[in-house]
């Protein structure tokens, strides 16, 4: 057993000073632990806050349990990182139910960044220390975005988390460890309906041109696309119901977790109607976007195909997704926010804002200015007529 020993250190945060106690324990590791806010004035301190005595009296109490064996957290859990990652998958998998695609991001980033790093390691050796030099790491090494880092630190959390119920970690270690600062622009990229036009008129075939305006002017996802069915568009009522998404091999429902439905409007309606009148595969049951045999289109050749019509028609590289967003930037012009939220499936509006800020109102000058004018204008005729009629009021 190795020899226990601590200090206690006053760290200024945004927030006020606060007392911190580090020590090492008998295995050797290091641990550094928020006491609470310093006191700093004069008199008794108010409950919850330490001073420089009451710091140092509280270390000497958990060095004193550690000496004993009996401090919380500082048994062995006999439980890796890796045990922990894999209890966790199948947490989020099997009992929150999580979406297909979004579990298959999960494995990614641990068998890519975080098994590789903390997979051999006993779960009490991942501590905040070890975790903030990887995250330090990863920001000099320039290879992964802000966001990235950041998702990666999230899941690491979640992991840590589930493994606190079961194991009985003390904490979790990235619960002090600073996130990466990020930089929202809110800028896109979208197809003006005439863009939109010639994108269709290079696609490879009729049902490439029809899936591309269908998405530029419903706003569905690519897995909703590929889930579509004939029973899911109502002609007469002009809508699309989104009832499913296919994505990762898996059909499930779609990404929001509800049914929506959508406004079908003309440009979209006619390509529809022009597909179903395709000779095979126009069954109710049967899928509007579909493989030479009726099955699920390949998303890959899919997005290879949509990439090679931007550069016949000209136009400028952008993403599959961002025909989705070409719908919302047109839907805020004519929908309340609250309607676009609904039909894109959000489950933010702060998401659908993104919309009212990329679309710029021209006009914005000339409404205000007429809506000064005539409130200032039966104001002004008066003034012209007589001015000593004017109360005080008025000529304040």
């Amino acid at each position: 057993m190795g020899t226990v020993t601590g200090h206690v250190k006053r760290v200024e945060r945004h927030r006020g000073p606060q007392f911190y106690v580090k020590y090492r324990g008998p295995d050797g590791r290091q641990v550094q632990k928020l006491l609470g806010p310093a006191w700093t004035e004069r008199g008794r301190p108010p409950t919850g806050y330490f001073t420089a005595k009451t710091a140092e009296q509280a270390l000497q109490a958990i060095l004193a349990d550690a000496r004993r064996g009996t401090l919380a957290g500082a048994v062995r859990t006999g439980a890796s990182f890796a045990d922990a990652a894999a209890e966790w998958l199948r947490y989020v998998e099997h009992d929150r139910k999580r979406q297909v695609s979004t579990v298959v991001g999960y494995r990614s980033a641990l068998s890519a960044h975080l098994l590789p790093e903390f997979g051999h390691l006993a779960l009490e050796r991942v501590t905040p220390q070890v975790i903030d030099a990887y995250r330090r790491r990863l920001v000099q090494d320039e290879r992964l975005s802000a966001r990235t880092i950041n998702k990666l630190l999230v899941q690491l959390h979640a992991i840590f988390a589930r493994a606190q119920r079961l194991h009985g970690l003390d904490a979790n270690p990235v619960a002090g460890v600073d996130r990466q600062p990020m930089e929202r622009s809110g800028d896109f990229r979208v197809l003006a309906p005439n863009e939109v036009e010639l994108l269709t008129g290079a696609a490879e075939s009729a049902q490439d041109a029809a899936l591309y305006t269908v998405a530029a002017f419903t706003g569905l996802r690519m897995g909703e696309l590929r889930a579509l069915r004939w029973s899911d568009v109502d002609f007469s009522k002009r809508l699309v119901h989104v009832r499913r998404s296919y994505t990762s091999h898996t059909l499930g429902v779609p990404k929001s977790g509800k049914v929506r439905s959508v406004p079908l409007i003309d440009q979209a309606a006619r390509a529809l109607d022009a597909l179903s009148r395709r000779e095979h595969f126009v069954e109710r049951d049967d899928l509007v976007f579909c493989s030479e045999v009726g099955g699920h289109v390949d998303e890959s050749a899919l997005r290879r195909r949509f990439y090679g019509a931007l550069d016949r028609a000209g136009l400028e590289r952008l993403r599959f997704h961002d025909l989705r967003h070409s719908f919302g930037t047109l839907a805020v012009q004519v929908f309340p926010l609250s309607d676009v939220k609904a039909y894109m499936g959000h489950a933010r509006i702060e998401t659908t804002m993104i919309y009212v800020h990329h679309v710029p109102r021209h006009d914005a000058a000339d409404r205000l200015s007429a809506l000064v004018s005539a409130d200032v204008s039966p104001l002004v005729s008066r003034t012209a007529e007589n001015p000593a009629q004017l109360s005080a009021t008025e000529r304040r």
